[in-house]
């Protein structure tokens, strides 16, 4: 059964790709291909985890070799509990991005290209979870960032370029990493198989094993924008259409947090970096939370804090013990749902009101009180708020750094509070101004002080008198021939100040031009939301709130998954059986 069932999650998203191409052009058909695809492959990852926590893991050689040689697809505890998340993620943010393409009308697209892309980005982060090789392991990461080369940059707008010429850079480096820590792995041992190193990699001098283990280390820490790593991510992800940015921000860093996860416990478990892990997760933590809190960009912010709680999850890898094992496991489930979710929210304000900017929302409450609801829930669950799942994870990793009695663990134990109570200040926030705040006070208020600011109580916010390009004082001044560095500064003030008010008075894209006359008339104008995105974001909201219900049960996996992961021999016999180590 398993050896019918564990190769699908990565050939079912592949066939579905070609044959959303071959259906490029009938969007309709090409969109339920999809989603249909996705449904499958959700199903099939239940059935997997059903049957490695009845049965323990098991190995597919995929292939006609023999063992040591073969592409070995492993599922384990771990590896199928991560394939119903992202699956189960990427069926909600496909089911957003239709009802997104619906609305905007590109059902005459000649050939789409982001459905195909999309399930290839599914195909590599399964590969990912389900290879038990190193090179296999570099190849599900380089099908995923191929893919997501494509989706990042998708529109081709100078922002997106920008971004994704520093995404691909940073990503190409790190694969680059990758590969020369593969050879070097293979130079040393022979072999890149994960069971067979989990044999061999001990044999090695002390030296050469802190090398190997440090180049991975950093490799997959950048993956997973682990600080000092993860500069790239801020100024990569929020550029991206709703639907790409949430998948991004659910799936790709925790792919990384995967294989380190995976590489600490299977192939070093001596744990000789951990105390680098440490502070690597209190620096991850409280840099992330503060560039959060500094932000007034909805989906900047959402990035800062997605950095932020990759530190709790290497908290918990950095523990070493079973008790932080599964208090960081625990958490990469939480979290992979609630950034996709908080990421499909953000896209709706975006759509609602118009823009990003926190200063430039207002009234959403009001206007849309569903939307309220689908923000504060996640909002509320990343900042660790009872009884939410976020408060359950965080609770689990707290208990592990006491438990742990180390002065470092303590350290890291307080830090992770702090982020905690800065998530809460950054979301709240977000939740007070654009939510609860009058719709026509912001805009006009910021104005306002804009133009106090920039005109200066001698100058006043007077304009260019129509037909001019400059005023009449600075036009004066450059027929005599010279500008006095008052008029000068006087100019640039007006300058500002008329730069402030087209913000504030400027339509969202799409949208018409709006006059400027009244406060209320310079607000952004909110739009209805199309129900389908709807409808996928309180979907998506409900499965975070279901992993509240679940906990019990979902921590006790958790907790079973660390067992085998710090064991070690579950997964090499299901590999090799009694030739585990040869």
């Amino acid at each position: 059964m398993i050896g019918v069932l564990a190769p699908l999650p990565v050939l079912l998203p592949l066939l579905g790709a070609a044959a959303a191409l071959l259906v490029g052009r009938h969007a309709k058909l090409q969109r339920a291909l999809s989603i249909l695809v996705l449904a499958a492959i959700v199903a099939v990852s239940v059935a997997l985890l059903l049957i490695a926590d009845a049965n323990g893991a098991a190995a597919v050689a995929v292939g006609d070799w023999p063992v040591p040689v073969a592409i070995m697809l492993v599922v384990d505890r771990l590896s199928a509990l991560m394939l119903i998340v992202a699956s189960t993620v990427g069926l909600g943010v496909l089911v957003f991005a239709v009802g997104q393409g619906a609305a905007d009308g590109d059902e005459n697209t000649p050939l789409s290209i982001f459905h195909p892309t999309f399930l290839v980005l599914i195909a590599g982060v399964s590969y990912a979870f389900l290879a038990g090789d190193l090179f296999n392991l570099y190849v599900g990461f380089e099908v995923l960032l191929t893919s997501s080369y494509v989706l990042l940059t998708m529109g081709g707008s100078a922002p997106r370029i920008r971004a994704g010429i520093t995404y691909v850079v940073v990503s190409l480096l790190s694969s680059l990493l990758f590969l020369a820590s593969i050879g070097l792995v293979y130079a040393a041992t022979g072999t890149v198989n994960l069971a067979q190193l989990a044999g061999r990699l001990g044999d090695l001098p002390d030296g050469t094993q802190l090398l190997l283990h440090s180049l991975l280390l950093i490799a997959f820490s950048i993956k997973a924008a682990v600080f000092p790593l993860s500069a790239w991510l801020p100024d990569s992800y929020p550029t991206a259409p709703a639907p790409v940015t949430a998948v991004f921000a659910g799936l790709l860093t925790k792919v990384g947090v995967y294989a380190i996860i995976r590489t600490q416990t299977l192939l070093f478990p001596d744990g000789a970096l951990d105390d680098v892990l440490m502070w690597a997760a209190l620096a991850t933590m409280l840099i992330g939370i503060l560039g959060a809190v500094a932000q007034s960009d909805i989906r900047r912010l959402l990035s800062f804090t997605l950095v932020s709680h990759i530190g709790y999850m290497v908290f918990g890898i950095a523990l070493g013990s079973a008790a932080g094992l599964a208090g960081a496991i625990f958490y990469v489930v939480h979290h992979i749902a609630i950034q996709t979710t908080l990421f499909l929210v953000a896209g709706l304000i975006e759509r609602r009101g118009g823009t990003m900017a926190v200063d430039r929302l207002g009234g959403l409450a009001t206007a849309s009180p569903l939307l309220a609801v689908l923000f504060f829930v996640p909002a509320m669950n990343l900042a660790g708020i009872p009884p939410f799942s976020g408060f359950i994870g965080k609770v689990g990793l707290l208990g592990a750094g006491v438990a742990d009695g180390g002065w470092g663990a303590y350290v890291l134990v307080g830090g992770a509070v702090v982020t905690s109570l800065l998530t809460l200040v950054a979301m709240s926030r977000v939740w007070t101004r654009a939510f609860w705040r009058p719709p026509a006070q912001a805009p006009a208020a910021d104005s306002a002080a804009a133009a106090a600011r920039d005109a200066g109580p001698d100058d006043g916010p007077d304009e260019a008198p129509p037909g001019t390009d400059e005023p009449d004082d600075a036009v004066d001044e450059h027929a005599g021939g010279a500008t006095s560095t008052l008029a000068a500064r006087r100019t640039g003030r007006r300058g500002a100040w008329a730069r402030h008010v087209a913000v504030a008075t400027e339509a969202p894209e799409g949208g018409e031009g709006r006059p400027s006359g009244g406060a209320e008339d310079r607000a952004p104008s909110l739009q209805p939301l199309p129900g389908v995105m709807t409808a996928a974001t309180a979907v998506m909201v409900a499965l975070t709130v279901g992993l509240t219900v679940i906990a019990g049960p979902l921590y006790g996996m958790t907790d079973r998954a660390a067992g085998d992961l710090l064991d070690r021999t579950p997964y090499i016999e299901a590999v090799y059986g009694e030739e585990a180590g040869r």
